[in-house]
């Protein structure tokens, strides 16, 4: 059974964002069993910081192995079924380029631009970067419907997440962007891991009124 760790408790704002979210939709996803587990998001201790050294979340345990890093941990969710990742060295290395080029192309610019003011901020120099790199990814989605090998893969959940967070203001005027979020927010395997984990969290509001 795979354990998905996350945080006992957030704050309401970033429920349905948390990036934990990635590694259920992963696994609703590819029919693997798991299970989801809280760990304190006030005063971490020892026990999150042995898992991962950064005190954030996600991390999963799967037997004798332990991973961190939300690309890491989807990585090696998709290397166990051939429904997330295929089997041949080319689809999984396809498949590995965008979950990278996700986080590193794209999340640390829509993420620092937001934290600068995003469109609100007339001076936000990252919004020529931003732009650029969602104009480049707009057009890849525009000739095709999924990112490796004509068919859903976990490439589309690390993307798919990606855009999915970054504001509207942002990828608003990216058509193909628009459309690839709305296609996999409908989903079923993302509905329920959404549902599931706004569940757990007002779980914690209940845990801390008692």
């Amino acid at each position: 059974m795979i354990t998905i760790w996350t945080y006992d408790w957030v704050p309401p704002p970033p429920r349905g964002f948390v990036r934990d979210l990635r590694l259920r939709w992963a696994c609703e996803e590819g029919g693997l069993d798991y299970t989801v587990k809280g760990t304190p998001f006030e005063n971490r201790g020892a026990e999150h910081f042995a898992h991962q050294p950064f005190g954030q979340i996600p991390f999963i345990e799967d037997g004798d192995i332990q991973v961190f890093e939300s690309g890491a941990c989807l990585i090696y969710l998709a290397r166990k079924t051939d429904r997330l990742m295929p089997s041949d060295l080319r689809g999984e290395t396809a498949v590995m380029q965008w979950i990278i080029a996700a986080l590193n192309s794209i999340e640390i610019v829509s993420v620092s631009w937001a934290e600068i003011g995003g469109a609100r901020n007339p001076d936000n120099k990252l919004t020529g970067w931003l732009d650029m790199r969602l104009g480049q990814l707009d057009k890849v989605l525009a000739e095709r419907e999924w990112l490796v090998a004509d068919r859903f893969t976990a490439a589309d959940i690390m993307v798919g997440d990606v855009l999915r967070q970054t504001p509207k203001d942002a990828t608003g005027k990216h058509g193909a962007i628009m459309a690839y979020v709305e296609k996999l927010k409908a989903r079923p395997a993302f509905q329920k891991a959404y549902a599931e984990q706004l569940a757990f969290f007002a779980k914690g509001d209940e845990a801390r009124a008692s």
